[in-house]
């Protein structure tokens, strides 16, 4: 196993554990601790998480260098199912700025725009055109679709997220 992977593996155990330091002073009574990160993903609401992403997860943090290869992998990772799931919501905020899927079609060279023939390729060009243009869309996006992250394995993109996470974490331990 490479250091890298070690790492994640490690970041994804503090973060289930509740094992973090508080470097936020928010406040809550709640003692939960999570098992892993799909019972995190599962047990959290996505108000929670997107007060996780809201600061962490931008392009100023995270240069598209390192965050387009992370989506291209994670979305080839996620269950078809679920990646359908991630175009419609993508789909619908574009659709609540006024960027009709037609449009997005020909501007970002996707197969199809509908969300239940799409692959992982298009799926990826969308999170990608939203993590630059509009970052507050693909925070939302991860917010309500949380099983993109967990397939994350550039250490510095899963270790920003994860330092995210502890902070948010910690200060419900």
């Amino acid at each position: 196993m490479t250091s890298s992977e070690e790492y994640k593996r490690q970041i994804m155990r503090d973060l289930a554990g509740g094992n973090v330091e508080s470097l936020d002073n928010f406040s809550d009574d709640s003692t939960t601790e999570y098992e892993n990160f799909d019972d995190f993903a599962q047990r959290t609401t996505p108000d929670q998480r997107r007060q996780l992403f809201s600061r962490s997860v931008t392009p100023e943090r995270i240069p598209t260098s390192q965050m387009e290869p992370e989506l291209q992998k994670a979305i080839a990772q996620i269950k078809p199912n679920e990646r359908d799931d991630v175009a419609r919501a993508f789909f619908k905020h574009f659709k609540s700025r006024g960027l009709d899927d037609r449009h997005l079609e020909q501007q970002l060279g996707l197969s199809t725009r509908n969300p239940n023939r799409m692959n992982a390729d298009d799926v990826s060009r969308l999170a990608s055109f939203a993590y630059h243009n509009h970052p507050d869309i693909f925070r939302e996006v991860l917010a309500e679709q949380p099983g993109i992250i967990k397939f994350f394995s550039n250490p510095i993109v899963a270790g920003l997220i994860g330092i995210a996470a502890a902070k948010w974490l910690g200060g419900r331990k």
